[in-house]
């Protein structure tokens, strides 16, 4: 696993927690960032994805 990867995978566990600790303390924003930081983590990991897919269609 590469550190683009591992970045994306860290930042959408982040992200999963800090939603939780705003849902449970009742903190909006708190959620709010979690779920933002989530879904910028999810989005990392499929533009790596999509680059991975182009290389492959680049060798055939």
């Amino acid at each position: 696993m590469d550190m683009n990867r591992m970045e994306g995978t860290a930042k959408e566990l982040r992200g999963s927690v800090k939603e939780a600790i705003g849902k449970v303390t009742r903190n909006r924003v708190k959620q709010a960032e979690g779920a933002a930081e989530k879904l910028a983590g999810r989005m990392q990991l499929r533009v790596l994805e999509a680059a991975d897919a182009m290389r492959e269609r680049m060798k055939q």
